[in-house]
């Protein structure tokens, strides 16, 4: 009969429901991802550009995913202790706070909301004077069980496009 069809069925959505969530338990809670790229730029150009968050605008793959997103900012951008805010509809809701810079480093707080806060960092190497290699990752822990999602999304394909972006609008000028 159709109740007792359906009730296997949920019976077996229940089952991989549970095997997911102890799966979750074994899997590992810290995630690392990163990408690079050569810009054909001077360094102290890449870095005076990257290291104002509201320039992300212009070149990250979430900021351009959502550009009707909500915007919040507290302090001088490009200095530590500036504070970036994000309410969107694709984008989700956040908060990055630029936590150190030095020449050839930018570092920020990234909060989601869920968990312990994540660490972005962009590194600037100079390849030549008119070469800039570029990376920029994030690492963090994932709360259980959202430590599932590390089967299923790289991070890195999303630095990868934004530094693709980020490539075109700096080569540009």
């Amino acid at each position: 009969t159709i109740m007792k069809i359906l009730k296997l069925i949920l019976i077996a959505l229940l089952g991989i429901i549970a095997l997911a969530l102890i799966a979750a338990t074994f899997l590992p809670k810290d995630y690392k991802a990163e990408s690079s790229i050569v810009i054909n730029k001077p360094k102290q150009e890449v870095f005076d550009y990257m290291r104002h968050i509201k320039n992300m605008d212009n070149y990250g793959k979430w900021n351009l995913s959502d550009p009707d997103m909500e915007k919040g900012y507290e302090g001088v951008d490009g200095t530590v202790g500036f504070k970036y805010s994000w309410n969107g509809k694709k984008a989700g809701k956040g908060k990055q706070t630029i936590k150190k810079i030095e020449n050839g480093r930018v570092e920020t707080e990234l909060d989601f909301g869920m968990g312990e806060p994540a660490i972005s960092h962009m590194v600037f190497e100079e390849v030549s004077p008119t070469q800039t290699k570029v990376t920029w990752g994030i690492s963090g822990k994932y709360p259980w069980p959202m430590n599932l999602m590390g089967l299923f999304y790289d991070m890195s394909a999303d630095f990868k496009e934004g530094l693709d972006n980020l490539k075109k609008v700096l080569e540009k000028y």
